[in-house]
């Protein structure tokens, strides 16, 4: 049994909670391994209330192989390796753009700067990606956007999923960075070479703001 959490407080004015929750949660009851564990299933958001996000990073939906996600997109637990695919990529490219990256792929420390790492899916079964894409979810991301409207922020959209959310994001200062997705398939059609890391902190700085220590060094 899947017993999903309440919802992050700092969110839970969402009408998302009220509509739609109570269904995904019903349908899940019963659904066997789902992931990430269900006290992870909110991590993110947890993690950056609103007042608290600066930097959006939009991906699709957890890992599936148990014991990688635990809530936060992109990120794994500590102890796994080798990393997925698509975070090596990352990783590859952000030591193109800042000379270095983390020491594993664990990037809570991203999540306490203030980056929100939003999958639009907040669930998935084991073993079968995209298998809650869906299931409801895309509502709440839909609705953690508008709020963030409010002022501007920066947000990073890797792959044509991440840019569909795009339209939502009307705030005059916000900087909107689009490329390629970091998967094997096309992390060589745009996303390599497209300095987001370093692109961020300059606008930050611009502003005024601390940059993000994206490599924890």
């Amino acid at each position: 049994m899947t017993t999903l959490p309440p919802p992050p407080a700092a969110w839970a004015h969402l009408p998302f909670f009220a509509r739609a929750y109570p269904t995904i949660a019903e349908r899940l009851k019963d659904a066997p391994d789902v992931l990430p564990p269900a006290h992870h299933v909110f991590a993110a958001l947890e993690a950056c209330p609103p007042d608290a996000t600066r930097v959006v990073i939009l991906g699709q939906d957890p890992y599936p192989t148990p014991g990688h996600a635990h809530g936060l997109a992109f990120s794994v637990e500590p102890d796994v390796r080798p990393l997925p695919r698509s975070l090596t990529n990352i990783f590859k490219e952000m030591s193109d753009d800042l000379g270095a990256c983390p020491p594993d792929g664990d990037l809570r420390f991203w999540a306490s700067q203030g980056v929100l790492l939003l999958n639009t899916a907040l669930t998935v079964p084991a073993g079968q990606a995209g298998g809650h894409a869906r299931l409801g979810w895309t509502t709440l991301t839909q609705e953690v956007l508008e709020a963030l409207n409010d002022a501007p922020r920066a947000y990073i959209l890797w792959g044509r999923h991440a840019q569909g959310f795009a339209p939502r994001l009307t705030h005059p200062g916000a900087l909107i960075l689009q490329s390629a997705h970091p998967s094997p398939l096309s992390a060589r059609r745009g996303f390599f070479g497209s300095r987001p890391f370093s692109r961020v902190n300059e606008w930050l700085i611009a502003r005024g703001e601390t940059p993000i220590d994206w490599t924890r060094g």
